[in-house]
């Protein structure tokens, strides 16, 4: 059974575009795989704290030597972290707002991305003392733009923050392969904005065609 993580960051609900290809995206599964178990983290409507210094000061203090305070402030971070933990494919849906993330689709790679708990530091290893502790996990960043071009050589790929950063963030949630799918035009609201809007659906339900005909095949050797 796969056990797939859902982020939904978009500060709408009914008329968010990135949402809606979130739902393309788990109706697409369950058709395929009726048994994959879905955890659903929405962000958008319920953001996580900020880190703060208490945080800091917390996440870097052994757990053994933790004050009852220290603990409580990593309680989010905690159930964020094993939320991730359980999942095979991390599938993040999210709109681009200043040509990056939402601050809470931030706030929530923060909680997540955590010392000795996703990753571990160790000066032994040089210039490259990070390194991921989970491994083989799967990203797919569902993405809503106002504008349009953002793809590699696009009219805007140099403004493109959001997809850069998520998969730079996602190496340390132990993602090895990285997907997106992108509904553009969102501004101008024209046919192109329609014709954008039906293929990134279609691309959905293609992805999530491959993908699920590679975890049964993994499944199975």
């Amino acid at each position: 059974m796969t056990t797939i993580l859902q982020v939904e960051a978009s500060a709408r609900v009914e008329r968010s575009l990135s949402r809606a290809l979130a739902h393309t995206f788990r109706a697409a599964w369950h058709e395929r795989e009726p048994t994959a178990r879905f955890i659903q983290r929405d962000v958008g409507r319920q953001p996580p704290p900020f880190v703060m210094a208490s945080w800091i000061e917390a996440a870097f203090t052994d757990a053994s030597e933790r004050s009852a305070e220290q603990s409580a402030a990593l309680a989010t971070s905690d159930a964020l972290i094993d939320e991730l933990e359980q999942a095979d494919i991390v599938v993040i849906a999210t709109p681009m707002y200043n040509y990056g993330m939402p601050a809470t689709l931030k706030a929530w790679f923060d909680q997540v991305i955590r010392v000795n708990k996703t990753f571990t530091f160790d000066l032994a290893r040089g210039d490259f003392p990070l390194q991921p502790r989970l491994h083989g996990k799967t990203l797919v960043g569902l993405c809503a733009h106002g504008e349009f071009g953002f793809g590699a050589g696009g009219t805007r790929s140099k403004m493109n923050h959001l997809q850069p950063h998520l998969a730079t963030c996602a190496h340390y949630l132990g993602t090895t392969r990285h997907h997106f799918v992108s509904v553009e035009y969102q501004e101008f609201g024209d046919e192109r904005h329609h014709s954008s809007i039906k293929s990134a659906h279609e691309q959905v339900r293609q992805l999530v065609a491959q993908l699920t005909d590679a975890h049964h095949a993994a499944a199975t050797t």
